[in-house]
């Protein structure tokens, strides 16, 4: 294994990551189209490469796309809602509100809901900066056909998006506020930090409990939160859990911990009146391996 194929790999493997991250919505499956793009990097002929990160980043993309076909069928036969895999992120990121949005987990179900090459798209652009042409070369499509894809992808994403979000500091006081009003117990004090028309996900993949449909109304949403609150969950009683604050794909967030490491994660989307708007739980096992590891996003 030559240091021309090694170097320029590891220099560019947290881009590689970020990209893959974006387009799958899982840690592990990122890391496993990393190690695909390494696999046909270091195997494949690099003589005319010209530009190393351009032709990883191509590489990298149409792997992803190949692996988001594969799983979409295993996706939507999943047991209850789907949710990304919680990341996380430095508390930087949460300041930088182009770059939060990016990787939120709010942002994430939205793109789930593109087509693969929608999403590559959208991605590359949005999120990345890559001009149409480039991206026309990394997918095998004309600049036109790309172009018309982003914009298909982007019209898409702006009806589905949040239409408010708090800045950084704003969202941690929200997310404090809410912490506080869930384990105060007091179900007044708890509507009162939720949006109307708030939406609950909870992810536990069959595996742990958790509502097998999304959840929409504050009422609804705050007496759901009301009636777990204070019971066992995933095998761990009450008095062995701990809460703590974080911050995960690209905002604050919380983790409950057991005493074998987190049990969930809670991430938030504010309305403009600081109000919560989404709450996305993930309880799935499966997915709560890179926050146990404390492995941190690229940016």
């Amino acid at each position: 294994m030559s240091d021309t194929s090694v170097g320029p790999f590891e220099e560019h493997r947290g881009l590689l990551f970020s990209v893959a991250y974006r387009m799958l919505g899982t840690a592990a499956d990122a890391e496993d189209a990393v190690q695909d793009a390494w696999l046909r990097w270091s195997s494949g002929d690099r003589s005319d490469v010209a530009d190393p990160r351009s032709y990883l980043v191509r590489i990298t993309t149409n792997v992803a796309l190949d692996r988001l076909r594969s799983v979409r069928a295993q996706r939507e036969a999943y047991v209850g809602p789907w949710l990304p895999e919680p990341i996380l992120t430095s508390p930087d990121v949460a300041e930088d509100v182009e770059l939060s949005e990016s990787v939120s987990m709010a942002m994430l179900v939205v793109l789930e809901t593109l087509s693969p090459l929608e999403r590559a798209v959208f991605v590359l652009k949005e999120a990345f900066g890559y001009p149409y042409a480039e991206i026309g070369r990394a997918l095998d499509r004309s600049e036109a056909a790309v172009r018309q894809l982003g914009t298909r992808a982007r019209r898409h994403v702006e009806a589905r998006r949040p239409r408010f979000e708090a800045a950084g500091r704003e969202r941690r006081a929200a997310t404090e506020r809410f912490f506080d009003a869930i384990t105060g117990g007091d179900i007044n004090r708890l509507m009162e930090v939720l949006a109307p028309d708030v939406t609950l996900w909870t992810d536990g993949g069959g595996k742990v409990r958790a509502a097998l449909r999304t959840i929409h109304g504050a009422e609804k949403v705050g007496r759901w939160l009301s009636a777990v609150t204070g019971l066992s969950y995933a095998g761990v009683e009450v008095k062995d859990m701990r809460v703590r604050h974080a911050h995960i794909n690209g905002g604050p967030a919380l983790i409950v911990d057991g005493p074998d490491g987190p049990i969930t994660t809670l991430t938030l989307t504010m309305d403009g009146a600081g109000r919560v708007q989404e709450i996305h739980l993930v309880a799935n096992p499966d997915k709560l391996q890179s926050v146990a590891e404390g492995r941190e996003l690229p940016m």
